[in-house]
């Protein structure tokens, strides 16, 4: 089954179009175009997001369900939360919001254990990089002794945050920037977080799959809420 191929200027289809299970690339709705951060905002806004391996052309996707964390329903493991106490009130640990956006971007590039990379290429990078630029990409960022060791980006428009991708260098440091993020997000009244494709591991944090319908219901709206005014980080986290 064929997909819309999109030149700059096209608009995407109708994410109802999207490929299914029984065409053997669920979710698959076109490719081509480009990844301005014009472009990304469009699809954003629609429920569409960008993946594709290197070589391949842009392809851009909308699942059907959606895997999304709620903010509210965070499950943090009690020896986590053991953790997040302990780094509280250990000067050693800090974490910050948008100081190294870019170096977490690369660093969540970075080939893993495993002697595999990822999708983000410097294409990815770039138009991401101008995301945040513009006020809509936003990093979590752990460092120890003053080096960046995890790390967590995505997109926020509004009161919508969309998850793109993590990084840890030490251990728990991703899921230390994961849970920093979701309580900041929590306080400033987003209450989704789009995790896009359904993983044991994020299940394990509390995300759930709800249908396309009742994504695109709740983005529809959560996109259109005043956006959070200034992204600065609290440490200390009551557990």
């Amino acid at each position: 089954m064929t997909i819309p191929w999109l030149e700059a200027d096209s608009e995407f289809p109708d994410v109802n179009t999207a490929l299914t299970e029984e065409d053997g690339a669920a979710g698959l709705l076109a490719a081509g175009a480009d990844l301005s951060p014009a472009r990304l905002l469009m699809a954003y806004r629609q429920g569409i997001f960008p993946w594709f391996s290197e070589g391949q052309p842009i392809l851009w996707w909308s699942t059907d369900p959606r895997m999304v964390l709620f903010t509210a329903e965070l499950k943090v493991a009690d020896s986590l939360k053991k953790k997040l106490r302990q780094i509280n009130q250990n000067p050693h640990w800090e974490v910050r919001f948008d100081s190294a956006f870019e170096d977490v971007m690369r660093a969540c590039a970075a080939p893993r254990k495993e002697g595999t990379g990822t999708w983000i290429s410097e294409e990815i990078i770039a138009g991401y990089c101008g995301l945040n630029k513009d006020g809509y990409a936003h990093s979590s960022e752990v460092w120890l002794d003053g080096k960046l060791v995890g790390g967590a980006y995505g997109v926020c428009i509004g009161k919508m945050f969309y998850g793109e991708s993590m990084f840890a260098r030490v251990t728990d440091a991703s899921k230390i920037a994961l849970v920093h993020l979701v309580y900041f997000l929590r306080e400033h009244g987003v209450k989704m977080i789009d995790c896009q494709q359904e993983t044991a591991h994020l299940a394990s944090l509390g995300a759930r799959p709800i249908s396309r319908t009742a994504f695109l219901e709740w983005i529809q709206m959560a996109t259109q809420l005043p956006p959070i005014s200034e992204w600065t980080s609290n440490r200390s986290i009551d557990q």
